[in-house]
């Protein structure tokens, strides 16, 4: 079954399926695309890296052992941890949660559950949060990463149906590392013939997203030419164009980093549903260019 998939990268290209349903529901979550993503990864390349995790779309689509999943987020890397080594925790987590908002009030104790994490920032509240937030936006304050989404308006998928998706994710990431690092030092580990995938937030929407992390894309394409230069293979998720291609990013200048560019439609953005009160709009149309080095 899995397992076979993991013996040649070439095989596991071929034969990559995205799980059934998302584990977390995370902005920019690739994994409605992550199939087409991996089709432009090398045929073969030994250990695969992704320094910016997030929803580990693409390393669940390519379920491949030895890879490395790391992010600069802790809680979320720690969702990640006890998904490999301890999946009933995953699980006892979001039952405790659910339960006690099937008891007390959804919004309650969607409430309470917000006010625990920011008091202390820990995996168990944000595994439960970005299931049961407003769009799967999990949307914090720079200025000190106060997690500020409120309810969503649907009801949060039950145990045994997150029991189901947490089988399948740990199944397909059991024989990987999730290590809490910065993309750099994540980076810096890959070796020749490695490949490394980079999904780091969008540029213009980072300042409300992904923890209130720091992000320079100048740096990234730095240690993305240090990569490349060891013989690493790299390929990079930016943002391309938005609003109709009204917003286009500009990359610093990087002669000569990239060989190829693929346009991806990712379909309707989360983020701008989420700021028109889950109108979607058919003018917000996502497009993410696909970087390559190879």
């Amino acid at each position: 079954m899995q397992t076979l998939l993991f013996q040649d990268s070439g095989l596991i290209k071929e034969m990559a399926r995205p799980p059934k349903g998302q584990l977390l529901k995370w902005i920019g979550n690739k994994q409605r695309f992550a199939r087409r993503i991996v089709s432009f990864f090398p045929d073969d390349f030994n250990r695969y890296h992704e320094p910016f995790l997030g929803s580990g779309a693409v390393l669940g689509t390519l379920a491949k052992d030895g890879s490395v999943g790391a992010d600069c987020f802790q809680p979320l890397v720690e969702i990640w941890q006890t998904l490999a080594q301890s999946p009933d925790t995953l699980k006892r987590w979001y039952d405790e949660r659910w339960r006690a908002m099937a008891d007390q009030g959804k919004r309650e104790t969607y409430e309470a559950i917000r006010e625990s994490y920011n008091s202390h920032p820990n995996a168990p509240d944000l595994l439960f949060l970005c299931r049961s937030c407003y769009g799967g936006v999990v949307r914090f304050r720079q200025a000190d990463g106060y997690m500020s989404t409120p309810c969503g308006v649907h009801a949060p998928i039950s145990p045994e149906s997150f029991s189901r998706r947490v089988d399948e994710w740990h199944m397909r990431v059991r024989k990987a590392t999730f290590v809490h690092s910065e993309h750099e030092e994540t980076m810096s580990r890959a070796r020749k013939g490695d490949l490394v995938y980079c999904d780091p937030p969008y540029s213009h929407t980072q300042s409300i997203l992904y923890g209130a992390q720091s992000f320079s894309l100048e740096r990234l394409l730095k240690t993305i030419g240090d990569c490349k230069s060891r013989g690493v293979f790299v390929a990079l998720s930016i943002d391309g164009s938005k609003r109709s291609g009204r917003f286009h990013c500009q990359l610093p200048p990087a002669d000569g980093l990239f060989e190829r560019e693929i346009l991806l439609d990712c379909g309707r953005s989360m983020l701008k549903r989420f700021q028109m009160n889950g109108l979607s709009l058919e003018d917000e149309v996502v497009h993410d260019r696909l970087l390559l080095t190879y």
